[in-house]
């Protein structure tokens, strides 16, 4: 039986100094109840689940989606032992957010939900190789707040630096009591940071001069952070935070670039927007020595496939949006 404790709230978040450049703001395909702000045409039919498909990125694409609701699944997150973190439905008062984590060999009974007790909605958006996981929830006031279920156990979290602002997401945890997320505050703006899970102290993640709206969304077992923020141009580019240096990442030619997950190997994986305005998924290997991007798109969502999570083996995890009110979860694996 899974328990729950109460909303730890510590004072003194304390604020990380970066030293070289990156992050941006919240949500985006992680917002609670919501849907990117892309409008997008119907493309093909959905695959059925499990059905597999083949990519020129050189991976096999596998749609696993909650019966419980198939018409709206996003997977967020995997571990090295290939369990995955997501959650189903569209986010309305008729279908609301409801997480899950899904194991091996990912058959129907291979689903257990995962929701905070009492919450209204719930994602959750990372897994580490114990299998805790993070997110967040959502009361019945639209507020959101950060949770860990470690062991069982559920923990709610707020950042004291939030404020006035009613949203807190964690998005990444790993193996050594660290995760990240960020909070936005009662003016809007968003604010990246690390949280202890040991001593539940925050530590705020701030983008070089000129950045704002930081969002930190993953975390690796070598506490390496990478997320997003918005440049001093306005433009929303990616971001490696290692041995307490700032890198910046940004897809080639894109209008933003969007990181969610990272492995051991910092290899980094999210999103980028083209400039047609498609949406896209990318891997980022050997970022501080030779950067290799790859574009990846699975074959049903060309255009619309958003990249979540990658585990040590470089299995990915993420969506396809056919529609603005569809959405299809999926593995990728290299061939």
């Amino acid at each position: 039986m899974r328990s729950f404790t109460s909303l730890a709230t510590p004072l003194g978040a304390l604020a990380l100094l970066p030293l070289l450049a990156a992050c941006n703001s919240g949500g985006s395909s992680l917002a609670p109840a919501s849907i990117p702000a892309q409008s997008f045409a119907a493309k093909t039919a959905v695959q059925s689940l499990g059905a597999r498909s083949e990519a020129k990125s050189g991976y096999t694409f596998t749609t696993y989606d909650n019966q419980s609701d198939p018409t709206f699944n996003q997977l967020l997150g995997i571990n090295d032992n290939g369990t995955i973190a997501g959650y189903y439905g569209v986010g309305t008062k008729q279908s609301p957010n409801k997480g899950y984590t899904l194991a091996a060999p990912y058959g129907a009974s291979d689903y257990t939900d995962e929701n905070f007790p009492g919450s209204v909605q719930t994602q959750v958006t990372g897994i580490n190789g114990s299998g805790n996981t993070v997110g967040f929830w959502v009361d019945k006031h639209g507020n959101n707040f950060g949770f860990t279920d470690i062991n069982g156990t559920f923990t709610s979290f707020t950042d004291p630096a939030t404020g006035t602002g009613t949203v807190n997401q964690l998005l990444g945890i790993n193996d050594h009591n660290l995760a990240v997320g960020f909070y936005v505050d009662g003016s809007g703006n968003s604010h990246g940071y690390e949280l202890n899970l040991t001593d539940s102290m925050f530590t705020e993640i701030l983008p070089p001069a000129g950045g704002s709206n930081l969002s930190a969304t993953g975390i690796d077992d070598q506490n390496d952070v990478t997320g997003f923020y918005t440049n001093s141009s306005g433009t929303v580019v990616g971001f490696l935070y290692k041995m307490k240096k700032f890198t910046t990442v940004a897809y080639p030619n894109a209008m933003s670039t969007e990181p969610f997950g990272i492995n051991e190997k910092d290899e980094i994986v999210g999103t980028y927007v083209d400039s047609a305005g498609a949406t896209h998924g990318f891997t980022l290997t050997n970022p501080l020595k030779k950067p290799v991007w790859t574009s990846i798109d699975n074959p049903n969502g060309v255009g619309v496939t958003f990249i979540n999570g990658v585990n040590d083996a470089g299995d990915l995890v993420g969506f396809y949006m056919p529609t603005g009110t569809t959405s299809y979860g999926f593995l990728a694996t290299k061939k």
